[in-house]
């Protein structure tokens, strides 16, 4: 494959959701809804940091009918094995690969987003969702609003 080395690479890929670097207490934090006909595919990193003792980080994908989140429900095969304190899971990356065509785009399901949920005790969590081959532009025209820098 040859790669054109002057065209930034923000323009195949870029940041399209996060959830903020912190001590994520038991609950869920979710990115904001990825319009997917943007993109070909998306992909979501979840990072660790410190996990409490008895902690546990899951992570899926949901889909959604459109922007609000109407009829969200999880993607098939799209969630990580959880990550432990007891299984020494601290400071470790699991991603989660998604094209537009693994959403229920029969039943009218054309959004996206990332999950992540901590139990059982406090969890240093952060996660990015890359938006990828945009379908118009440059991936970069529909970055993430969190995104506030794209150096060249």
């Amino acid at each position: 494959m040859t790669v054109n080395t002057t065209v930034l690479t923000t323009a195949h890929a870029a940041v399209v959701g996060s959830i903020p670097p912190r001590s994520h207490g038991p609950g869920a934090s979710s990115c904001t809804w990825v319009n997917m006909s943007t993109f070909a595919a998306i992909q979501a990193v979840v990072s660790t940091g410190l996990l409490s003792v008895g902690a546990t980080v899951s992570a899926k994908l949901e889909q959604a009918k459109d922007a609000a989140g109407t009829g969200a429900k999880d993607i098939t095969g799209k969630a990580i094995t959880p990550l432990t304190e007891a299984g020494d899971d601290d400071n470790v990356q699991a991603a989660i690969n998604c094209r537009a065509a693994d959403l229920d785009v029969n039943g009218g399901f054309t959004h996206a987003r990332l999950t992540v949920t901590s139990a059982g005790a406090d969890a240093n969590t952060t996660a990015l969702v890359f938006g990828f081959a945009p379908r118009y532009g440059t991936a970069a025209d529909n970055k993430a609003a969190s995104l506030v820098e794209i150096v060249p």
